[in-house]
């Protein structure tokens, strides 16, 4: 009897799932608060260009911003805007999918593919289009690109590998040909590595370097935390099972709120 009374006050005394999600959740924003604190330092500094002069974020005489001053340029800031808006798309059909799998809705049993081919898209995307003056569609060569000093094109172009790579995962995954419960992991891990990198990626000289910032900062709180509540979850039933669980909920939600902030994302 003892026993019994011991096991149910800790099972009171412990918070609920969804309860450590949302305190996670708001231990990270408050960091992020702590870092947009220490960004808005600086806002309103000029930003040197490469020979001492600021760079002034609009085009010249209306052509093409150069290298130099792509970054902060009209065209530079709608080029980004743009594959940001894309990319947003995309994620919230892997959301969408994610939702279609927590509901366990047998017509749209077929919505399982869309993550993996979602993530095909964005993973081609990123690969060829990220960076305006990046390979194969600018000026840098291949080995300029993926092993050369900037560190934003080297970014996404990591991140573009890393979507190929996990989407092939989830594919197999998803038509039966990898059954082991490892093969779950790369999803959730994928999700918290570029969360991570997120707080730590720029732009490099830009007028809106603080705003940039805080809007990498939030995608990467809210990826961090989808990451764990799927790792939580342990996604390992068919898809054919019982209902999902409250960390799959969170999970397809936070996909969501992910493609939400990246069509709304502005420089």
């Amino acid at each position: 009897m003892r026993n019994r009374l011991e096991v149910s006050s800790m099972s009171k005394n412990t918070p609920s799932e969804p309860g450590l999600v949302l305190l996670m959740f708001c231990c990270a924003l408050f960091s992020l608060n702590a870092i947009g604190v220490g960004h808005a330092q600086h806002e309103g500094e000029p930003h040197a260009g490469l020979h001492g002069a600021p760079v002034i974020g609009h085009d010249h005489q209306g052509s093409e911003a150069s290298p130099a001053v792509w970054e902060g340029s009209t065209a530079g800031i709608a080029y980004s805007e743009q594959n940001h808006q894309i990319a947003g798309w995309a994620v919230i059909l892997m959301g969408l999918a994610e939702v279609s799998h927590v509901m366990r809705v047998q017509s749209l049993m077929w919505a399982r593919l869309l993550l993996p081919l979602a993530m095909f898209f964005v993973g081609i995307f990123l690969m060829v289009w990220s960076d305006h003056e990046a390979w194969p569609v600018g000026h840098l060569s291949f080995a300029e690109t993926f092993f050369g000093q900037d560190y934003e094109i080297v970014q996404h172009k990591f991140f573009g590998l890393l979507a190929l790579a996990v989407g092939s995962v989830e594919l197999f995954r998803r038509l039966g040909r990898a059954g082991h419960a490892a093969w779950a992991t790369p999803l959730p891990l994928m999700a918290i590595i570029v969360g991570i990198m997120l707080f730590g990626h720029s732009h490099g000289i830009h007028p809106s370097a603080h705003k940039i910032a805080v809007h990498h900062a939030v995608m990467g709180t809210i990826a961090v935390t989808a990451g764990s509540s799927k790792l939580f979850s342990g996604w390992r039933h068919p898809v054919t099972g019982p209902a999902g669980s409250k960390w799959e909920w969170l999970w397809a939600g936070f996909l969501l709120l992910i493609g939400a902030q990246l069509l709304i994302y502005s420089e």
